[in-house]
């Protein structure tokens, strides 16, 4: 029982700091976002397919537990948490064209709402434990989507 508890504990910490990103010395959650997006570039899903909308959703539901595992008495929301930072740039990729230049605005837009966290974004920091750390994130990527896809109908498409 022991072991098992031990390695949960060990999947929990790699999931939730997006892979050791989140140990990065210098912005975590920028490091935390540059291997989220560089994860999706690569990966064989569309910009709208199921296999998308399920690492989301999956993503996000595995992300509540693994940043939860990271959370200290003294500390809710622990920058080597950067899973949420994962979720909230793959949710800003919704719809976008899978190229270099949609990408890096994804990525920009995400960090942007990420450090400014319009209303009501904040707000969902406060709910308790890997919840918390995840939905602020999760709202950013929808701002993101929301943005950068008007944006993109209204001017290029």
């Amino acid at each position: 029982m022991q072991l098992m508890r031990k390695a949960s504990g060990r999947l929990g910490w790699l999931i939730g700091s997006g892979l050791g990103s989140g140990f990065s010395p210098l912005a975590p959650g920028t490091a935390g976002s540059l291997v989220a997006i560089l994860i999706y570039s690569f990966a064989p899903v569309e910009n709208d397919s199921v296999a998308l909308y399920a690492m989301i959703v999956l993503g996000f539901i595995i992300g509540i537990w693994a940043t939860g595992t990271l959370i200290t008495p003294t500390n809710p929301d622990p920058g080597r948490a950067v899973f949420d930072e994962f979720v909230g740039v793959w949710v800003t990729c919704i719809f976008l064209p899978k190229d270099i230049a949609w990408m890096a605005a994804a990525f920009f837009c995400f960090r942007v709402l990420d450090v400014a966290k319009p209303w009501p974004i904040r707000r969902l920091e406060r709910l308790h434990g890997g919840l918390g750390i995840m939905a602020d994130d999760l709202l950013a990527g929808v701002y993101g989507a929301a943005f950068l896809n008007g944006l993109r109908l209204a001017f290029w498409d």
